[in-house]
Protein backbone atom coordinates (compact mmCIF):
# COMPACT_ATOMS: atom_id res chain seq x y z
CA UNK A 1 0.00 0.00 0.00
CA UNK A 2 2.82 2.46 0.85
CA UNK A 3 4.33 2.03 -2.62
CA UNK A 4 0.94 2.76 -4.18
CA UNK A 5 0.63 6.01 -2.24
CA UNK A 6 4.06 7.13 -3.39
CA UNK A 7 3.32 6.45 -7.05
CA UNK A 8 0.16 8.55 -6.84
CA UNK A 9 1.88 11.39 -5.02
CA UNK A 10 2.48 14.58 -6.94
CA UNK A 11 4.38 17.73 -6.15
CA UNK A 12 2.11 20.50 -4.93
CA UNK A 13 3.68 23.86 -5.72
CA UNK A 14 3.51 26.22 -2.78
CA UNK A 15 4.46 29.79 -3.40
CA UNK A 16 5.09 31.98 -6.44
CA UNK A 17 7.48 31.21 -9.30
CA UNK A 18 9.86 33.66 -10.95
CA UNK A 19 7.36 34.69 -13.65
CA UNK A 20 4.85 35.77 -10.97
CA UNK A 21 7.04 38.75 -9.98
CA UNK A 22 7.45 42.13 -11.71
CA UNK A 23 9.30 45.31 -10.77
CA UNK A 24 7.09 47.66 -8.78
CA UNK A 25 4.84 44.88 -7.49
CA UNK A 26 3.71 45.62 -3.93
CA UNK A 27 2.80 43.22 -1.14
CA UNK A 28 1.06 43.89 2.17
CA UNK A 29 1.97 40.72 4.04
CA UNK A 30 -0.55 38.90 6.20
CA UNK A 31 -1.45 39.06 9.87
CA UNK A 32 1.31 40.88 11.61
CA UNK A 33 2.87 39.80 14.88
CA UNK A 34 2.72 41.29 18.36
CA UNK A 35 6.07 41.05 20.12
CA UNK A 36 6.00 40.21 23.79
CA UNK A 37 8.56 40.65 26.52
CA UNK A 38 9.02 36.88 26.65
CA UNK A 39 9.73 36.81 22.88
CA UNK A 40 12.66 39.18 23.16
CA UNK A 41 13.97 37.70 26.42
CA UNK A 42 13.87 34.14 25.09
CA UNK A 43 15.40 35.10 21.73
CA UNK A 44 18.14 37.09 23.46
CA UNK A 45 18.94 34.18 25.76
CA UNK A 46 18.90 31.54 23.02
CA UNK A 47 21.19 33.59 20.78
CA UNK A 48 23.54 34.54 23.66
CA UNK A 49 22.93 38.19 22.86
CA UNK A 50 23.46 39.40 26.41
CA UNK A 51 22.91 43.12 26.03
CA UNK A 52 21.03 44.11 29.19
CA UNK A 53 18.85 46.51 27.19
CA UNK A 54 17.03 43.42 25.87
CA UNK A 55 16.16 41.81 29.21
CA UNK A 56 16.78 44.19 32.14
CA UNK A 57 14.07 46.82 32.60
CA UNK A 58 15.95 48.79 35.29
CA UNK A 59 19.06 48.94 33.12
CA UNK A 60 17.06 50.07 30.07
CA UNK A 61 15.30 52.79 32.08
CA UNK A 62 18.58 53.95 33.60
CA UNK A 63 19.85 54.47 30.04
CA UNK A 64 16.90 56.58 28.93
CA UNK A 65 14.52 53.96 27.50
CA UNK A 66 10.90 53.63 28.59
CA UNK A 67 11.14 49.83 28.78
CA UNK A 68 13.33 46.96 27.66
CA UNK A 69 14.21 47.14 23.96
CA UNK A 70 13.21 44.37 21.56
CA UNK A 71 16.33 42.63 20.28
CA UNK A 72 16.88 44.09 16.78
CA UNK A 73 17.83 40.72 15.31
CA UNK A 74 14.47 39.34 16.47
CA UNK A 75 12.77 42.34 14.89
CA UNK A 76 14.49 41.60 11.56
CA UNK A 77 13.75 37.87 11.75
CA UNK A 78 10.05 38.40 12.37
CA UNK A 79 9.65 40.91 9.53
CA UNK A 80 11.55 38.60 7.17
CA UNK A 81 9.37 35.69 8.29
CA UNK A 82 6.16 37.64 7.65
CA UNK A 83 7.24 38.10 4.02
CA UNK A 84 8.12 34.49 3.20
CA UNK A 85 4.67 33.22 2.22
CA UNK A 86 4.21 35.88 -0.45
CA UNK A 87 7.80 36.06 -1.71
CA UNK A 88 9.94 32.98 -1.24
CA UNK A 89 7.90 30.10 0.14
CA UNK A 90 8.68 27.99 -2.92
CA UNK A 91 12.21 27.76 -1.66
CA UNK A 92 15.45 28.28 -3.47
CA UNK A 93 18.66 29.65 -2.03
CA UNK A 94 18.51 32.83 0.00
CA UNK A 95 21.11 35.08 -1.61
CA UNK A 96 21.50 37.71 1.06
CA UNK A 97 20.28 40.81 2.85
CA UNK A 98 21.43 44.30 1.88
CA UNK A 99 20.92 47.78 3.31
CA UNK A 100 19.52 46.55 6.63
CA UNK A 101 18.46 49.61 8.64
CA UNK A 102 16.84 49.92 12.04
CA UNK A 103 14.91 53.19 12.12
CA UNK A 104 14.10 53.24 15.83
CA UNK A 105 14.09 50.96 18.83
CA UNK A 106 10.87 49.19 19.70
CA UNK A 107 9.52 47.88 22.99
CA UNK A 108 7.41 44.84 23.89
CA UNK A 109 3.77 45.17 22.92
CA UNK A 110 4.41 46.48 19.39
CA UNK A 111 2.51 44.79 16.59
CA UNK A 112 4.66 44.50 13.49
CA UNK A 113 3.39 44.23 9.95
CA UNK A 114 5.49 43.79 6.85
CA UNK A 115 5.23 45.15 3.34
CA UNK A 116 7.46 44.57 0.34
CA UNK A 117 8.07 45.80 -3.17
CA UNK A 118 9.76 43.90 -5.99
CA UNK A 119 12.85 45.89 -6.94
CA UNK A 120 14.54 43.67 -9.54
CA UNK A 121 13.96 40.47 -11.47
CA UNK A 122 16.50 38.82 -13.73
CA UNK A 123 17.27 35.40 -15.09
CA UNK A 124 20.10 33.48 -13.51
CA UNK A 125 23.05 33.38 -15.89
CA UNK A 126 24.43 30.19 -14.38
CA UNK A 127 21.14 28.31 -13.92
CA UNK A 128 18.47 28.96 -16.59
CA UNK A 129 15.79 27.10 -14.59
CA UNK A 130 15.85 29.94 -12.06
CA UNK A 131 15.62 33.67 -11.76
CA UNK A 132 16.83 36.09 -9.12
CA UNK A 133 14.32 38.37 -7.45
CA UNK A 134 15.17 41.26 -5.13
CA UNK A 135 12.64 42.90 -2.82
CA UNK A 136 12.69 45.84 -0.45
CA UNK A 137 10.86 44.94 2.75
CA UNK A 138 9.77 47.21 5.58
CA UNK A 139 8.55 46.34 9.05
CA UNK A 140 6.04 48.88 10.31
CA UNK A 141 4.32 49.51 13.63
CA UNK A 142 0.60 49.95 14.28
CA UNK A 143 0.66 53.49 12.85
CA UNK A 144 2.54 52.43 9.72
CA UNK A 145 5.85 53.96 10.88
CA UNK A 146 8.85 52.06 9.49
CA UNK A 147 10.97 50.47 12.22
CA UNK A 148 13.22 48.21 10.09
CA UNK A 149 13.93 47.98 6.36
CA UNK A 150 16.13 45.87 4.11
CA UNK A 151 16.56 44.45 0.63
CA UNK A 152 16.87 40.73 0.08
CA UNK A 153 17.34 38.42 -2.89
CA UNK A 154 16.35 34.83 -3.55
CA UNK A 155 16.88 32.36 -6.34
CA UNK A 156 13.35 31.51 -7.50
CA UNK A 157 12.41 28.60 -9.77
CA UNK A 158 11.00 29.43 -13.18
CA UNK A 159 7.69 28.05 -14.38
CA UNK A 160 8.35 24.87 -16.35
CA UNK A 161 11.51 23.99 -14.41
CA UNK A 162 11.72 20.41 -13.19
CA UNK A 163 8.90 19.82 -10.73
CA UNK A 164 7.41 23.32 -11.14
CA UNK A 165 4.05 23.77 -12.84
Amino acid sequence: MEADIRTRARLWRKGPVFEDFYVGQKFAHHWGRTLTESDTTLFTTLTLSYNPLYFNRQYAKAHGFSDIVVNPQLLFNIVLGLSVQDLSEMGGPFLGVFDLSYHRQVHPGITLRARSETMETRLSESNPDNGIVTWRTEGVDEEGVVVVSFRRSNLIARRGAVGVD
